[in-house]
């Protein structure tokens, strides 16, 4: 499980819009159209490729950043492993964030560099 992220808490605390996912639903699948990454709040989500999951996200991680860095479809599906809380970020926030706090484009590079390993490590299934 990646660990939390509290400085992504820290640039979301004041946003409104948050989302409630019940635990078992589906926050995006992959092959959707992407335009929006999730900032899990509270609870835990599980990422997965190939209905095998490859990373469970908790409170301060981000789900579907690739696809506002892309704009290419969704390459996983993400399912609420427990009831969740999660906000929703558009394009135009994503790249604010970018300008504004460019700490968090690093954390960003950081969590795709990262996912990309554990598939590299794990043979890409």
């Amino acid at each position: 499980m990646s660990e939390p992220t509290h400085s992504t808490l820290n640039l979301f605390r004041h946003q409104q819009g948050s989302q409630a996912v019940a635990a078992g639903d589906t926050i995006f699948r992959a092959g959707d159209e992407g335009g929006l990454m999730y900032v899990i709040q509270e609870g835990e989500a599980d990422i997965m490729v190939q209905d095998r999951i490859v990373e469970t996200v908790g409170p301060g991680g981000v789900v579907g950043e690739m696809s506002l860095v892309d704009r290419r479809p969704r390459s996983a599906t993400v399912i609420a492993r427990t009831d969740c809380k999660v906000l929703p970020v558009d394009e135009r926030r994503f790249q604010f964030l970018i300008q504004q706090a460019p700490y968090f484009a690093i954390e960003i590079m950081r969590i795709m560099a990262s996912r990309l390993r554990a598939m590299d490590a794990s043979g890409g299934r």
